[in-house]
């Protein structure tokens, strides 16, 4: 399979899965298969809308990624303040959804390099998955500079709003996943591996969540947490056999079913391509830009964006 196709189906993958799960967040198990039995090959089809949100379209998960993705390439690699003043310009906009620790982040008044450490030294809880959610762009622009680089980007970026290292090797984790898939390699396979990357004050937490006989079941914290979410995500492609199928599994599970979808979205679409993504999910896809003049992102816009940051 060609990367590219592999690195657009990463990102359009995980905006898919996103915008999939945004009208059942914090609903309980099971509630998307039961509502959807079978696949629905009609307009639009599960992409449903609800809970505030329009037919097929993505939350601050992929609003987020977007603006990552858009910093990367029009400031020519990685310049963190502009990617944290985009961010704040983003949040005082009042976008329809917006995490709390987040939201506190990009409105507290400090500086790029302070607000987030600020926070955790405050509130010593940092650990969600905030940072994960929006990574899928970072992670396809990261890879082809090598495992060295994808996971310091990564550590930087999610340090931007995630005082809590946990966070950081979260986003670490899942960057070098997608550089594997990008590369050809089986991401499952590779997690071996990448758990000896992880800070040993972290490795232990994580290779638990990522362990082949580990099941959401067992999780110990909500899924709005950084280790279930990406736990979740591994979980679902490695239980099932396809693209849909992995999204199905993720959202099924309840909870922050948005966010555990972009994630699995993005490491599913990396390893069966963006061919395996079905049409009548990406037709009515589409991704709101709140403060940036009314900007809407479609489908070719996600696929120029995703090739240009493949390279």
């Amino acid at each position: 399979m060609e990367r590219m196709q592999r690195a657009a189906g990463a990102v359009i993958g995980s905006a898919v899965g996103d915008a999939l799960g945004a009208p059942f967040e914090f609903g309980p198990p099971g509630v998307f298969s039961a509502r959807f039995p079978d696949a629905d090959a009609d307009a639009g089809g599960e992409m449903c809308g609800g809970g505030g949100w329009d037919p097929g379209e993505a939350t601050d998960d992929t609003q987020m990624a977007v603006l990552v993705a858009e910093s990367l390439l029009e400031r020519s690699g990685l310049d963190l303040p502009d990617i944290f003043a985009r961010f704040q310009r983003w949040a005082a906009s009042e976008p329809k959804d917006i995490g709390l620790q987040t939201e506190d982040v990009l409105t507290n008044g400090m500086t790029w390099d302070l607000a987030a450490a600020v926070h955790f030294q405050v509130n010593q809880r940092a650990a969600g998955n905030g940072s994960l959610m929006r990574a899928s762009t970072a992670a396809v622009h990261f890879a082809p500079a090598g495992q060295a680089a994808t996971l310091d980007a990564a550590r930087r970026i999610a340090a931007l709003t995630h005082g809590d290292r946990a966070a950081w090797e979260g986003t670490a984790i899942f960057h070098e996943l997608i550089r594997v898939t990008l590369e050809e390699a089986d991401p499952v396979t590779a997690l071996p591996g990448i758990l000896d990357l992880v800070h040993p004050d972290h490795r232990a937490r994580y290779a638990t969540v990522l362990a082949p006989d580990w099941h959401p079941d067992r999780a110990t914290e909500f899924n709005g947490a950084v280790w279930p979410c990406l736990g979740s995500a591994v979980w679902a492609l490695r239980t099932t056999t396809d693209f849909e199928g992995a999204l199905r599994a993720a959202i099924d599970l309840g909870g922050d079913t948005d966010t555990v979808a972009a994630v699995t979205g993005a490491l599913a679409g990396a390893y069966y391509g963006l061919d395996a993504i079905p049409d009548r999910w990406t037709r009515p896809l589409h991704v709101p830009l709140p403060g940036f003049g009314g900007r809407v992102l479609r489908l070719a816009d996600l696929l120029h964006l995703a090739q240009r940051l493949a390279g």
